[in-house]
């Protein structure tokens, strides 16, 4: 169940580009910023394949970890982060099953996975779409496509929020 009370599956689109510098965080904050203006409850998921480092050498949350402990979590008033030791890269619908309460669930970095894709386009860094025409529910662009896929600005998150927003249902909810 989502934050609305509604029993449908959390909305998940992946933000993707054929290559590096493609615009794609640039387009995923301006999309939560828009997001976050609606009332939507957003998060996002990035995969790294080079692995990354979130804590602090030295702190200590780091040495628990450097200690082995399989979860090491830390908790605030304004925030929780969970870190857990994995073997394996994780199938994306795993990460996304520990994910709740949560209206709508951006991804970067997963351009070969089943899910709705945003591609972002620039004429200088492309020469061709990455996705196949099917996997796409939208285009972010600095050109304009004619192959019935719907076709957004680089900086037009309001009409791409309005796509989603239709296509998934979710609502609004003021601040």
């Amino acid at each position: 169940m989502n934050v609305r009370g509604e029993c449908s599956p959390i909305p998940v689109i992946s933000i993707v580009g054929g290559k590096s510098n493609s615009g794609k965080t640039t387009l995923l904050e301006k999309l939560i910023r828009e997001a976050k203006s609606r009332g939507w409850r957003v998060a996002t998921l990035k995969h790294d394949v080079h692995g990354f480092q979130m804590d602090q050498p030295g702190k200590d949350t780091w040495r628990h970890d450097q200690a082995g402990a399989d979860i090491v979590a830390i908790s605030s008033p304004q925030r929780i982060a969970i870190l857990e030791r994995v073997s394996d890269d994780q199938p994306l619908d795993e990460v996304l099953n520990r994910i709740q309460g949560v209206d709508v669930i951006f991804t970067e970095g997963y351009k070969y996975a089943d899910k709705p894709k945003i591609e972002v386009f620039r004429f200088a860094v492309h020469d061709k779409l990455f996705s196949k025409p099917e996997e796409l529910i939208a285009i972010a662009s600095d050109v304009k496509f004619d192959n019935g896929i719907p076709c957004f600005g680089l900086d037009d998150v309001q009409g791409i929020c309005d796509l989603i927003q239709e296509k998934f249902g979710i609502k609004e909810n003021p601040i």
